[in-house]
């Protein structure tokens, strides 16, 4: 009988012990590892650096256990951004979309990421690849609400960014026989000048850049190559158009690159149905990259090339990206892309006026086209003014605007002539209005000006 109620009370012990392990783990676990992350986040985010500025989780010092210190924007200064440097220079050249920084800081709590230490520590999910399928869903979604792309029977790979993606493709399409000529890489003056440079700089026996496809269309050379790749960007950086390809042929393939194929930058035309195009997070969210191709040795291709150069995307981005895209999507897209381009279309208002009051210098022009996503006849917003200096003696605009501290990008970067100079438009508002103040002191000032 003692034995008997022993071993009852032992049994009864365990289950008890069995029930509060069960109980904590799962049923009611206690989220204390997230507290020290919130706080951290939260107190980067409560500091306002004058609103010329932010504070970032992983500032300068941060590791010290100190309050994150400002970071200014360009030609703001002091420990809360406040102070405005006098005649400072303008960046109009890089193209950060900082100018979707409002949007996502609306969208704090619906975009926000936690992640554990122990996320995703492997290299491959659960299924073997290194692509989260969840993500890969509203991609496809996000393309379809939009209406610029076809994906439908079309394989996807994440790279880096799209400049990863480009070399990707570009290696794949040129992998020919070593003893046959190198294929031969163009694009469209004026071309996007990453084109080049990653050509001559991966230096490759299998390929070689040729320049612009209009020019090589009309050479004697054209006939003598086993194989050619045009790269076509549409919307085209750095002037904004829709294009289309220039080459056509058995040994012709073509890259679409749509980067700026999106509500904010351009009407929606048409859905993207080509066998290869490339598509850049980076303007819509600021993350990562996609493309959509349904030829399967080139996917194998790319995807050995992104496997072999970086082992993917790391988990974590694509974590974030997921997040990021769920908010664009939960609403069709109306309010960010609503938003994007309000604000561009602001911004090209504005910039028009401005040049509208000078004979010296012209802004690309295009005409208002019927946008499929928007149902309306709307407006070019490009992400670039592209800048055209028209005095005979303006031979190099880039040198006309740096010394009105004013730095761009020459037109020579782009293939084109030196009387072209590109203006980024999708910086910050600070950077944006200090571009304007400075454009109107170049403009006011007229023939006069050096």
């Amino acid at each position: 009988m003692e034995k008997k109620l022993l071993v009852t009370v032992s049994i009864i012990l365990n289950l008890v012990f069995i029930i509060h392990i069960l109980y904590n783990n799962s049923t009611t676990w206690n989220p204390t590892w997230t507290k020290r992350a919130t706080v951290e986040a939260e107190t980067a985010a409560s500091v306002s650096c004058s609103g010329h500025g932010r504070a970032y989780v992983d500032g300068l010092g941060s590791l010290d256990g100190n309050k994150p210190p400002c970071e200014c924007n360009n030609c703001y200064t002091g420990n809360d951004c406040s102070l405005l440097l006098q005649d400072c220079p303008v960046d109009a050249n890089s193209g950060d979309p900082l100018f979707l920084e409002p949007f996502w800081m609306r969208q704090a709590e619906r975009s926000a990421v936690l992640v554990s230490g122990w996320h995703r520590m492997s290299y491959i999910y659960q299924d073997g690849t290194s692509v989260s399928k969840e993500l890969e869903k509203v991609i496809r979604k996000l393309h379809g609400v939009v209406g610029n792309a076809i994906t439908e029977n079309r394989f996807v790979i994440f790279g880096s960014g799209s400049t990863q993606l480009l070399a990707a493709a570009v290696h794949a399409l040129s992998f020919i026989e070593s003893s046959s000529p190198p294929a031969r890489l163009l694009a469209s003056v004026p071309f996007y000048a990453m084109y080049k440079e990653q050509a001559e700089f991966f230096d490759s026996a299998h390929l070689k850049f040729e320049g612009d496809a209009f020019a090589w269309k009309k050479s004697e050379d054209s006939d003598n190559v086993t194989q050619v790749i045009e790269v076509v960007t549409s919307p085209n950086n750095p002037d904004g158009m829709l294009k289309r390809a220039v080459l056509q042929g058995p040994n012709v393939k073509t890259v679409h690159d749509y980067a700026y194929y999106w509500p904010y930058f351009s009407p929606i035309t048409v859905p993207a149905d080509e066998d290869l195009s490339l598509f850049s997070l980076s303007k819509t969210t600021g993350h990562a990259g996609s493309r959509f191709g349904t030829n399967l040795s080139v996917y194998e291709k790319m995807k050995r090339y992104v496997t072999l150069s970086s082992m993917g995307v790391s988990r974590v981005t694509q974590l974030q990206v997921l997040e990021l895209l769920k908010v664009v999507v939960s609403d069709g897209g109306d309010e960010i892309f609503s938003f994007g381009y309000e604000t561009l279309k602001k911004r090209w208002d504005t910039l028009n006026k401005i040049f509208s009051m000078s004979n010296r210098f012209s802004l690309q022009t295009t005409k208002p086209e019927y946008c499929n996503y928007f149902k309306k006849v709307r407006d070019f917003t490009p992400s670039y003014a592209w800048v055209k200096c028209e005095r005979v003696e303006d031979t190099n605009c880039y040198e006309i605007f740096r010394a009105a501290k004013i730095t761009g990008r020459s037109g020579k970067v782009f293939g084109s002539e030196e009387r072209f100079v590109r203006l980024s438009l999708i910086r910050s508002q600070d950077d944006f209005d200090h571009l304007i103040d400075m454009l109107k002191k170049l403009v006011s000032r007229g023939a006069d000006f050096i």
